[in-house]
């Protein structure tokens, strides 16, 4: 089983390399899905998940979330065939959460490639917070 810590890791580029991983057979867990910086301005890229959320609702139509590490697994879902088996069986070998639980405290977690200085970031959790998500702080 991997740990990825996303500190300061683009949602993207995290999600890419997750899903391949996760295609190729391994159990990922995820850390700190709050600290995932999505490039641009936070007014982008609240309209664009607001757009996105407002969509639909969780009876009917494309359900879209609004906490940061549901966020990050319907990002890594849009990047597997998830309606074959395969794609169903790799995105249930992941494990995202908000922060760092204890019973993984003890274990290392592996850093993936960090975003580059100089360009405009803000974090998923004050996307979310815009969004109704209750993120502590």
């Amino acid at each position: 089983m991997a740990i990825i810590d996303a500190d300061g890791a683009i949602l993207g580029r995290l999600s890419s390399i997750v899903a391949k991983r996760l295609l190729n057979g391994e159990e990922i867990t995820v850390i700190n899905a709050d600290k995932i910086l999505l490039s641009g301005s936070i007014e982008d890229n609240y309209r664009q998940y607001y757009g996105a959320y407002n969509r639909g609702k969780a009876i009917r139509g494309p359900y879209y979330p609004r906490m940061p590490d549901r966020i990050l697994r319907r990002t890594v879902r849009g990047m597997l065939p998830f309606g074959t088996a395969r794609g169903k069986s790799a995105l249930k070998r992941l494990k995202a959460y908000m922060g760092s639980p204890r019973e993984l405290s003890a274990e290392t977690p592996e850093r993936v490639a960090i975003a580059p200085g100089g360009r405009r970031y803000v974090m998923l959790a004050d996307v979310s917070k815009l969004l109704g998500a209750k993120v502590k702080e």
